[in-house]
This record gives C-alpha cells, sequence and structure tokens, in this order.
C-alpha cells in the first residue's frame, strides 16, 4: 500500500441505506434482519443485562452487605485547616471552604471537628460541630450558628403532613 491510497476507502457524506424497497434492492421483503426471531420484529428492544441467554452477570456475580443510596454523606474537615487557610474575621460556610479547596468530594454535609488549633475569630455557618470544635471557637472569640440541612425525602413527608 502506498500512502496516497490510505484514504481511498473512506467515504464521507454516504448515503443512507435504503431498506425494504424491493428484491432487486438485496435489502427487500426481510430487509437485512433475517427471518424469524426477536430480531425481526418491530419494536425489538433488548434487555440491558440480556447476556444471550445465560443467566446474565447480573445474577451471576455475588452481592454482599448493604447499601444505602439514601444514607447522607458527611465530610469533615478539622479546626487546625481551616484556621492555616481562612484570615480572620471570615465567615467560614460550605460555600467558603469549597472555594478555599478543603471541600473536593461531593457530600452532603460538612462536619467541623475539633482537631487543631484555632487562632483567629472566625464565623461558622455550618450544619455540623463537634463540641470541641464549638468550644474552641467561641474560645477564641468566634461564633457558631448551626443551619438547617438538607431534608431527607422522610423528613420532606412528614413535614407536608404536618401542615395539611
Amino acid at each position: 500500500m502506498n500512502l496516497e491510497e490510505v484514504n481511498t476507502d473512506i467515504v464521507t457524506n454516504r448515503a443512507r441505506k435504503r431498506i425494504g424497497r424491493g428484491i432487486g434492492s438485496k435489502t427487500g421483503k426481510t430487509s437485512g434482519r433475517g427471518h424469524n426471531g426477536h430480531k425481526s420484529r418491530s419494536g425489538y428492544s433488548r434487555h440491558p443485562i440480556f447476556n444471550g441467554g445465560d443467566l446474565p452477570m447480573v445474577r451471576r456475580i455475588p452481592k454482599r452487605g448493604f447499601h444505602n443510596r439514601w444514607a447522607v454523606t458527611v465530610f469533615a474537615v478539622n479546626l487546625g485547616v481551616v484556621d492555616s487557610v481562612f484570615a480572620a474575621g471570615e465567615e467560614v460556610n460550605p460555600t467558603t471552604l469549597r472555594e478555599k479547596g478543603l471541600v473536593k468530594v461531593r457530600c452532603d454535609e460538612i462536619k467541623i471537628l475539633g482537631d487543631g488549633e484555632l487562632t483567629k475569630a472566625l464565623k461558622f455557618v455550618v450544619t455540623r460541630i463537634s463540641e470541641s470544635a464549638k468550644a474552641k471557637v467561641e474560645q477564641a472569640g468566634g461564633s457558631v450558628e448551626i443551619v438547617a440541612a438538607k431534608r431527607t425525602p422522610k423528613e420532606r413527608v412528614a413535614a407536608l403532613k404536618s401542615e395539611a
């Protein structure tokens, strides 16, 4: 093969295959679907886990344990790290923690833990904070405001029932 022959069989803008247009077109009658069976019927769609008649992989592979898809994921941030990143008088909330790069993962809530020392007065607006962290923040002259987290589906239903 020569270099100038590399792209000879590449066709751009090829016309679509017109099926079901008579026996002279080579794709008439069964229109390239073969004769009988599921795949020859209109409206056929294979199930996502179908495995050619074998027992599907989803059913073959053993499962262990329990995974709660509605569990609340909590990310922990230590006071020592917060102290090194924030300046005195700044507000510490989930948005600012993400902007400063302390929280890089996806989580439902962020909890401030009391590991490390706090040397500045900071205002914390968080969903969760440990008792030791709260004591250290107030000792340093800061304030702690606890806001409600995202409600769970059960809490949402209970709130709707109480309103009605």
